[in-house]
């Protein structure tokens, strides 16, 4: 835990009970806050109660006391509308803050020269933040990792000198976050997300950029239009700037060129590493995500071949283009993370000879879009409601079965696939589809996926969970 001391004997109100606000309160109560805790759901109060945090009715406190107002970054802060307590806060002039910004503010009090990467975009921010604290931690780094991935930054081990933070942030969290300074700022890609909670595309970018605003350096990927446009500010504006760009080569940057990464300065390039034969790394989407961490490691002191040695061990994220299993020349891959047809394409863009698992619940607009990827696919095996739908737009362009279930999917793929002469095919869950319709959530869609390859006959498991 990291004791939230610069709120000592300071009067705070927070609301959001679920796992990070409780871990944040405590943290505050550690420092030596007064804090009185709230949430809608009454069970979220008592559990957080007999957790030793204290708590009160928001709407009975008397807010010109508060010296702060911490909000969970779940609970809306401006749309649809302000949340109850939000507008409370405001009227009596309280500062609205999340957890990202109280350990930006222990960071500067404790140790300002601890090395603070945080991480954003709206595609690829996790694997991004597990690449780089992998390859901090295969270098012998003293690493941290956190944030809106796996554990809520509060929970961290507090600030020390040469103990490194790779922290991701969503955009709800930096909205909380209006001092944040991480030493290293990585905006990778922007496109229309989340608008229900900002209110427009504009108001989404541009709390993004406040990421990379204040960086000591900001890492920008600009194969987008909006992350152009960021790093041009960026420059103009006299910040320590280093594009990256998976699609173009760069007179100043860092970019991809075949498998190979590449750093020029004035022109003149030069490869630092490779991801030739990394599987955990395969498609364009994971060279952007793999250029950032080379240019965030690089600037925390490390050297290339030690950065190469990280990308070789990195296992990958579960549930996102993850390596499941062989069977002699069929790769199984579990991609249950792309919940809509324009994650899929990130996939079926990585493979050549594809025998795809698809369907669930759908989004509007379907697989539409993902019509130019057919001619790569040798068969698809469509489950979940969005079977019938999914199988009018693939028509006579490829073949397809509505297997039902991801249990008959896999074997029948795993069949067929492995009676193709090919030199590699792959079997790819990659549904393009919510997971709602039967499954709880989507890792539980994968884990399904990982579960009915493992009862294959032959199959040798990737390290899998």
């Amino acid at each position: 835990m990291i004791p939230a001391s610069v709120f000592k004997d300071r009067t705070i109100a927070l609301f959001g009970l679920g796992g990070s606000g409780i871990a944040t309160a405590r943290a505050l109560v550690a420092g030596g806050a007064r804090v009185t805790a709230f949430d809608d759901n009454p069970d979220s109060v008592a559990r957080a109660a007999g957790e030793g945090v204290p708590t009160g009715d928001l709407r009975a406190i008397d807010w010109s006391a508060q010296d702060a107002f911490v909000l969970s970054p779940g609970v809306p802060l401006t749309h649809p509308r302000p949340h109850w307590s939000v507008e409370l806060a405001r009227a009596a002039d309280v500062e609205i803050i999340g957890d990202v910004e109280l350990f930006a503010r222990e960071r500067r009090a404790h140790a300002p020269e601890a090395p603070f990467v945080a991480i954003t975009g709206t595609n690829g921010k996790s694997t991004t933040t597990a690449l780089i604290a992998h390859v901090l931690e295969q270098a012998g780094r003293d690493t941290q990792m956190g944030g809106n991935i796996g554990r809520a930054v509060m929970t961290l081990d507090p600030p020390e000198a040469g103990r490194h933070y790779v922290v991701e942030c969503s955009s709800y969290q930096i909205d909380l976050a209006p001092t944040l300074d991480p030493s290293v700022g990585i905006l990778l890609n922007l496109s229309p997300d989340h608008l229900d909670r900002h209110g427009s595309f504009e108001n989404y970018a541009g709390i993004k950029e406040r990421l990379v605003a204040k960086s000591g350096l900001a890492i920008v990927g600009v194969d987008d239009p909006d992350c152009r446009r960021i790093a041009d500010r960026l420059e103009k504006d006299g910040r320590r700037l280093l594009r990256i760009s998976a699609t173009s080569s760069l007179a100043d940057g860092f970019y991809l060129e075949g498998f190979d990464l590449m750093r020029a300065v004035g022109g003149v390039a030069e490869k630092l590493a490779t991801l030739e034969g990394i599987g955990s790394l395969r498609g364009t989407h994971n060279a952007q995500n793999a250029l950032a961490a080379l240019a965030a490691c690089l600037d925390c002191g490390l050297s290339a071949p030690e950065i190469q040695a990280g990308f070789n061990s990195f296992p990958g994220l579960a549930h996102r283009m993850e390596q499941v299993a062989r069977r002699g020349r069929v790769l199984f891959v579990n991609d249950s993370k792309a919940t809509n047809a324009d994650a899929a394409e990130r996939a079926l863009a990585s493979f050549e000879r594809i025998y795809w698992i698809a369907g669930g619940l759908p989004k509007d607009g379907g697989i539409e879009t993902l019509k130019s990827f057919f001619p790569r696919i040798a068969k698809t095996y469509l489950i979940g409601e969005a079977a019938p739908a999914f199988a009018a737009t693939i028509g006579e362009a490829t073949a397809f079965e509505i297997s039902g279930t991801i249990d008959k999917a896999v074997d029948h793929a795993a069949r067929d696939a492995a009676g193709d002469p090919a030199p590699e095919t792959v079997v790819l869950f990659s549904p393009a589809c919510a997971s709602f319709d039967q499954f709880r959530n989507f890792e539980v869609r994968g884990d399904a996926f990982r579960e009915a390859v493992r009862s294959l006959a032959g199959a040798e498991m990737m390290g899998s969970k």
